[in-house]
């Protein structure tokens, strides 16, 4: 059995997937890793290092921190041990060639990934949770998106997703209650679209052309079409907890801007 060392100033993530890559060209070798996570000190550095005394192997390290990267290699040197930096010398690279200095600041890959994750399940979550299915899930959405037929739920939704939020968005169909998961969720959280009942029709219409299918019918009537508008300005009335905004004319980016704003103050 041998020992490898993994030392990092985040969660060592990095490094073990590293060593785990290079270590796929050997066979039949057996490993047992031991990782040394948050190291920011020289104390640190230092009782990290009594610990690989204890059951003597490799040490693989990435240290943002140059004094600290350095102080690493020569304690462990003195102590007889091996040791390899992966990521200073790529630093000391791309330092160059962008010509500017590191931040120096440990867990930002971590950060980046993390970002990244939440981002991902964010949308897995709002495509879902898209257009009413599974009402059950509303109460774990970061916002729940309300408002009739092409009123921009979806794509407002996706938007939002995209900035790392998970959304909900409930369709309104006049004459149909919404689910009752919807009057369960924090009222603080609800967002209600409304629009302009010609906007509506043009929106609507041009839905329907893109179809292949005859404007004419009652989805895109004005009278229907403002008909169903009055009902949701009606809940919207006995739920005056919920945020509602208009998004007539508006880019999904200037709506988005609105809700978060809004709901941050």
């Amino acid at each position: 059995m041998r020992h490898i060392y993994l030392f990092s100033d985040a969660t060592g993530e990095t490094v073990e997937r590293v060593v785990r890559a290079a270590l796929s060209q050997f066979r039949d070798v057996e490993v047992r890793f031991h990782r040394m996570s948050r190291i920011r000190t020289r104390d640190d550095v230092r009782h990290s290092l009594e610990e690989v005394l204890k059951e003597r192997g490799i040490v693989v390290y990435t240290l943002v921190d140059t004094e600290l990267a350095h102080l690493l290699r020569d304690e462990a040197e003195a102590l007889g041990l091996e040791s390899i930096d992966l990521i200073s010398p790529l630093l000391y690279k791309l330092s160059d060639f962008f010509g500017v200095p590191p931040q120096k600041e440990p867990g930002l890959l971590y950060q980046l990934n993390a970002e990244y994750h939440k981002r991902v399940e964010a949308v897995d979550f709002t495509v879902k949770h898209d257009d009413g299915q599974d009402p059950r899930g509303l109460a774990k959405a970061d916002f729940v998106l309300v408002g009739v037929s092409r009123s921009s739920k979806t794509p407002l939704s996706m938007y939002l997703a995209h900035k790392g939020y998970k959304v909900a968005n409930v369709p309104l169909v006049k004459g149909i209650d919404p689910p009752p998961e919807l009057f369960k969720v924090n009222p603080d959280r609800v967002v209600g679209l409304i629009i302009d009942s010609h906007r509506l029709v043009e929106i609507r219409s041009a839905r329907l052309r893109n179809l292949g299918q005859s404007s004419r019918g009652s989805y895109a009537a004005i009278e229907k079409v403002e008909e169903e508008l009055d009902a949701c300005r009606r809940l919207y009335r006995r739920n005056p907890q919920w945020l509602v905004i208009d998004v007539t004319r508006r880019s999904v980016e200037e709506s988005a801007a609105e809700i978060l704003q809004k709901l941050n103050d």
